[in-house]
């Protein structure tokens, strides 16, 4: 007999059972990741996600996980359905709270329900499905959203009649490097001079990056990649997601999959990138400056990274969510989704059509999107790129 809990908070669960569930592989559904969260005040109540988790249990054996909040807001979620709450508004309805099973803050394709091996997944589906929906009725709740999921799941969800939208990501993509020249010379002679400029740039403004993996981060490293993050975000006049205590839990939790680029000059430190190593993907994911230096962003954020890449044997390069910029660089346009359950049928219906005739704007934007991308020879675009973390 299946039964479906609801936690409000990690500490609910020990370490070890989520882990064991969730692997460790993917950094951002560890254990270590949601409770940093949680623990640091970044997620809670107050700030508008209240953590909702479900797990899924036959005599107390814990079979299956899946990440939750309650919403109240769509702030940080990088899959932007704010027109739909508005349309909810003019109709004298309520679109929030929602249920959003997601990564708060990261727009990272990654599992968003684990299953213990050898349990059939569809029935968990099944029954995860029939939770949301009493909730949903139980609190009055507009509707569930699931955000960059796996293609599993998502899968499964399209079959059972759920509202599927899609989006473009650009991501580059190890095919067998074994230098960064390797790469470079499969560019057209423009981009490949383009890139080998900026990279020179940063170098006559008396630029260096420095790699600094795990626990070789120390305290005063997070206190200077913290004032750049946060500084990127107060640039814009808003204030930034993620606190320092965050941070600093996350290192002394999972140092493993950290690994921040410092920008120094004149022995200062100028800018910096932070990085999330997974087990064959690398994820980029913040960023800040002092103030603009030529190409830095490209070299700190993307050049960096592709040659960590080459050099540690990792696959893909996920460097989040936007950033036309990145194809001339070699980026590529990729695929991600997201699933919706609208409560509502004549708000579903509607919210389907809306969806359907944007797919069609979503293909045309990849494929010339592809057309600009700066190989000398065709490529095969990547289908439904998964990796394992």
């Amino acid at each position: 007999m299946l039964k479906v809990n609801t936690i409000n908070s990690m500490a609910e669960l020990d370490t070890q059972r989520w882990n064991e569930l969730a692997g460790t592989d993917y950094p951002f559904l560890r254990y270590e990741f949601l409770n940093a969260l949680e623990q640091s005040g970044t997620v809670n109540s107050q700030t508008g996600w209240q953590a909702q988790h479900l797990l899924v249990t036959d005599n107390d054996e814990l079979l299956a996980i899946m990440p939750m909040y309650l919403k109240s807001h769509s702030w940080g979620e990088y899959v932007f359905d704010q027109a739909w709450a508005q349309a909810y508004q003019q109709h004298g309805l309520k679109y929030y709270p929602k249920l959003l099973s997601a990564i708060p803050f990261t727009p990272c394709q990654g599992p968003r329900l684990w299953c213990k091996p050898g349990v059939e997944s569809g029935a968990i589906v099944d029954v995860l499905l029939q939770t949301i929906e009493q909730l949903a009725d139980q609190q009055n709740l507009s509707s569930w959203h699931c955000l960059f999921p796996e293609p599993q799941l998502r899968e499964q969800l399209q079959a059972r009649d759920l509202i599927i939208r899609e989006d473009v990501q650009f991501q580059w993509f190890n095919r067998g490097y074994q230098q960064f020249d390797e790469f470079l010379a499969t560019l057209t002679a423009s981009k490949r001079k383009m890139i080998k400029r900026e990279r020179r740039k940063v170098m006559e403004q008396g630029i260096s990056l420095q790699q600094v993996m795990g626990k070789a981060i120390t305290h005063d490293h997070w206190q200077v990649f913290y004032r750049f993050y946060a500084l990127t975000y107060l640039k814009r006049r808003s204030q930034p997601y993620l606190n320092l205590a965050f941070f600093q839990q996350l290192a002394a939790s999972m140092p493993e999959h950290l690994l921040l680029m410092l920008a120094v000059k004149h022995d200062q430190p100028v800018a910096a990138s932070l990085f999330f190593v997974g087990s064959d993907t690398l994820y980029g994911r913040y960023w800040g400056c002092d103030q603009d230096y030529d190409a830095l962003h490209f070299e700190a954020c993307y050049y960096q990274g592709i040659e960590y890449c080459i050099a540690n044997n990792m696959q893909r390069f996920d460097s989040g969510a936007q950033g036309e910029h990145k194809i001339a660089r070699g980026f590529e346009p990729v695929s991600r989704y997201s699933v919706h359950w609208i409560r509502d049928q004549r708000f579903a219906q509607a919210i389907a059509d809306f969806v359907k005739r944007e797919r069609a704007h979503i293909s045309h934007y990849k494929l010339n999107a592809a057309e600009l991308l700066p190989f000398k020879h065709t490529i095969d675009l990547p289908g439904d790129v998964t990796g394992s973390g």
